[in-house]
């Protein structure tokens, strides 16, 4: 069963500061560090999410994550060029694949993922996309591809979102600006995690 509410953060210390809050799937996306500090933070989130019961994904990383003993790795679509699917698959390694088109998807599919994710369904301000806002009419397609292989929306989600990515057929929503940017994070953690239980 898919967490409805999937956290992505881009340091350890933000993830430390609000994982505590209840949050049970979070994405550790580090980027622009040296292996050795990659892997500090990636040790830290490991051992930290296992006292919280949180379920860590580390995001592009996987030989790390695999050396380190992680459950959990997302991988863009360059990343899957070099990941060795085999090895991961032996260490019961799970991954889930980003798609933005639906050759994306299709090939996403052929490697039977945990899950896929689908963005921006909104326009982002996090970073420059070269792919348009998705919308909610591909959430719904996206989703009758998918089948049953979990569906992430990510991209530009705010709390008055939710419903409407839920309704079109999304198991998961992926937050990383709204959450970043809020004035107090920990509440707006909060909001979050209430909003996808209800």
């Amino acid at each position: 069963m898919m967490e409805k509410f999937y956290l992505i953060v881009g340091h350890v210390g933000r993830l430390e500061l609000l994982v505590p809050q209840g949050v049970r799937l979070v994405q550790l996306r580090i980027k622009g560090q040296d292996d050795t500090e990659l892997r500090r933070q990636i040790i830290r989130a490991r051992d930290f999410c296992a006292v919280h019961r949180a379920q860590l994904v580390i995001n592009d990383y996987w030989q790390a994550a695999l050396d380190l003993r992680c459950g959990f790795v997302h991988l863009g679509q360059e990343d899957m060029e070099s990941a060795d699917f085999p090895a991961l698959r032996r260490a019961g390694v799970r991954f889930g694949l980003s798609t933005h088109d639906e050759d994306e998807l299709e090939r996403a599919l052929s490697l039977d993922p945990d899950y896929v994710a689908l963005g921006p369904v909104y326009p982002t301000l996090l970073k420059e996309m070269k792919w348009p806002p998705q919308g909610l009419d591909r959430v719904a397609r996206w989703k009758r591809m998918a089948g049953n292989t979990p569906l992430v929306a990510i991209g530009g989600l705010t709390t008055d979102r939710v419903p409407g990515v839920i309704a079109a057929g999304a198991d998961s929503v992926a937050v990383v600006t709204d959450i970043q940017q809020a004035d107090d994070p920990e509440a707006r953690t909060r909001e979050w995690i209430r909003v996808c239980a209800s």
